[in-house]
């Protein structure tokens, strides 16, 4: 070996990576917010609602995830909720009450449920920090607490520069 040659330490390492990026969910994410049928920005008429419903493309939410909320501050009653997920249930994929954070924080929940989880017993395991798309928190702390049992270490970041979540008493 020539002594100006780089190692790579890293590659060469026993660590393994969780790269939440890999279990982004497919398909395509909507939102339904009812703010634009508030009655003066302050009330929900049941008429307009339903008016609303009849004449709405549900059509254009086919195979989506999507996510029925409020932006507005006004109290909105829950069966105009329900009333929305009816609507929507012949056409989306997915439909939760929240926004789109809360969209994606389930769509992740449900990813991660179908992990194998024993690979990581007794690993070092970083959890990849960077990613090209959102990845809610609420996914990087399901991981976490979900390898703890597990993994002989946790990290956090790229495998070039970590920070350290748990080491397994010996």
């Amino acid at each position: 070996m020539d002594e100006n040659e780089i190692i790579n330490r890293v590659a060469n390492s026993s660590l393994i990576t969780f790269n939440l990026e890999e279990l982004y969910p497919s398909g395509e994410q909507a939102e339904v917010d009812l703010k634009a049928l508030l009655f003066q920005g302050l009330i929900l008429r049941e008429k307009d609602l339903r008016d609303f419903i009849k004449v709405h493309a549900w059509q254009n939410y086919q195979h989506k995830n999507v996510a029925v909320f409020c932006s507005a501050d006004a109290v909105i009653p829950t069966w105009a909720f329900m009333l929305i997920g009816i609507a929507l249930q012949p056409f989306a994929n997915k439909i939760v009450f929240g926004n789109r954070d809360v969209l994606a924080s389930q769509l992740f929940k449900e990813a991660l449920d179908k992990v194998d989880w024993e690979k990581f017993r007794d690993a070092k395991v970083v959890i990849k920090g960077c990613s090209d798309v959102h990845v809610p928190e609420s996914a990087y702390v399901e991981a976490a607490t979900r390898l703890r049992p597990l993994a002989a270490s946790i990290l956090y970041g790229e495998p070039c520069s970590t920070v350290p979540l748990y080491k397994k008493p010996k």
